[in-house]
């Protein structure tokens, strides 16, 4: 049943304009106009995919709440970096980051939160 079914991350905001210019402005995610209201955004993202914010108060979550899948992740973390997207030096397995990327076997890993705290990371698979 499900295993066909697309899945859109829902990242629940304080403030929704706040998101909006983390969103577009740093990460150049495209808003779509259908999906898009006073309290709410739906981006369109790669390979028809979407993310979906919107207005609560939010629980502020420990874990990465979306992954995005990219084919060269150094160019992502220098670009990103330049929009002034900091990223979290996390450290996992006794390994170290390396200019913000996490290298476990073949996949690399890099991490940021959006204006209201929301983890997100970057992933290059092997």
């Amino acid at each position: 049943m499900l295993s066909a079914a697309k899945v859109v991350p829902s990242l629940a905001v304080t403030d929704v304009a706040r998101a909006r210019h983390f969103y577009e402005d740093k990460l150049g995610l495209e808003p779509l106009k259908e999906g898009t209201g006073a309290d709410h955004v739906m981006y369109r993202c790669g390979g028809d995919t979407r993310l979906y914010i919107f207005h609560r108060e939010a629980v502020k979550p420990e874990a990465t709440v979306a992954v995005f899948q990219v084919a060269d992740i150094e160019s992502e973390v220098a670009d990103l970096k330049s929009r002034g997207v900091r990223f979290e030096e996390i450290e996992k397995f006794g390994l170290k980051m390396v200019n913000s990327i996490l290298t476990t076997g073949p996949v690399k890993s890099a991490w940021f939160k959006d204006t209201e705290g929301n983890l997100l990371s970057l992933v290059q698979a092997g």
